[in-house]
């Protein structure tokens, strides 16, 4: 159960609305039984069915109800893909694994089947947070399927490393995740409004902490060690797909200098700084980041 503060959770909460504009296909279709990753992910494709593809990716505890700010303004024009990691928001829980989700490879193994259930070709990938790498993982794999990359917030390694700055020490880092692990919901309370940031708009950190409340606790809290305690900085330079790299300011998960990372050792790609704050642009400045990915696009 949420905390009273953040207000009482209910199934509603993590429904998908329909945006005012959207030019929606048959859904039908798309919710054919014999397609594995469209049950277990929760897939929902709406906008214009005929559409270039753009593949919207949440970060760590949220799920894609996280989108709904930004999806309206792309529904008219392309093909709207949406899903949720295992473990989060409508995912099937049964199908979680531990061995398969041991490293990000295994959430871009799901990436990729669901670009293959539905044929998808020259996908645009929007992937937030750790969803970032994990788009990247899987158009290394198979450049042949994706367009461009629109990365926000993105971290190849969240630990500082022999020069590199990742954002975290070891310790910081062990006693954060011992804490996800001790108490998760108390977790949640604590850092929802340190990763949101935009303390001015309490509301926005009420919103992740019922995103986290969502997420099933004993999947969270292996999903965090997957993310934080990844490495996958020699992955990047391996990407031959144009990649946007979305940085904000006074981000504590993913600064500034690992946006400068990432940018440098990705071959091509763009940097733009936003003026956003925090983590979660997607839900404090939607206007801004539709914006920057239409410049993109």
């Amino acid at each position: 159960m949420c905390h009273p503060e953040t207000g009482a959770e209910s199934d509603s909460a993590s429904q998908i609305p329909d945006n005012e504009g959207d030019v929606r296909s048959p859904l039908e279709p798309y919710r054919d039984s014999e397609m594995k990753s469209t049950q277990r992910n929760a897939v929902t494709l709406t906008g214009n069915a005929t559409g270039q593809a753009i593949m919207f990716a949440h970060g760590y505890g949220c799920d894609q109800n996280m989108w709904r700010l930004v999806t309206p303004a792309f529904a008219p024009a392309y093909r709207i893909v949406l899903f949720d990691h295992v473990g989060n928001g409508k995912s099937d829980l049964s199908a979680y694994d531990e061995k398969q989700y041991s490293t990000l490879d295994g959430y871009a193994d799901d990436i990729l089947e669901i670009v293959h259930d539905h044929d998808l070709r020259d996908v645009i990938f929007v992937g937030h947070s750790v969803s970032a790498m994990i788009g990247v993982l899987a158009a290394v794999r198979e450049p042949e399927r994706f367009a461009k990359l629109v990365l926000i917030g993105p971290s190849p390694r969240y630990l500082n490393d022999d020069g590199y700055v990742g954002g975290f020490e070891r310790p910081d880092l062990d006693e954060m995740l011992h804490s996800l692990d001790s108490n998760y919901l108390g977790w949640s309370r604590a850092m929802a409004p340190a990763i949101m940031g935009n303390p001015e708009r309490p509301e926005l950190a009420a919103e992740l902490t019922n995103s986290f409340c969502r997420t099933d606790p004993e999947i969270a809290r292996k999903f965090a060690r997957v993310s934080f305690l990844s490495d996958n900085r020699a992955d990047l330079p391996q990407l031959r797909t144009p990649a946007l790299v979305l940085q904000c300011s006074d981000d504590i998960i993913a600064p500034d200098q690992v946006g400068d990372y990432v940018h440098r050792h990705l071959s091509g790609s763009t940097l733009v700084r936003m003026n956003a704050t925090g983590h979660c642009p997607n839900l404090s400045a939607p206007e801004e980041t539709v914006a920057a990915i239409k410049a993109f696009l």
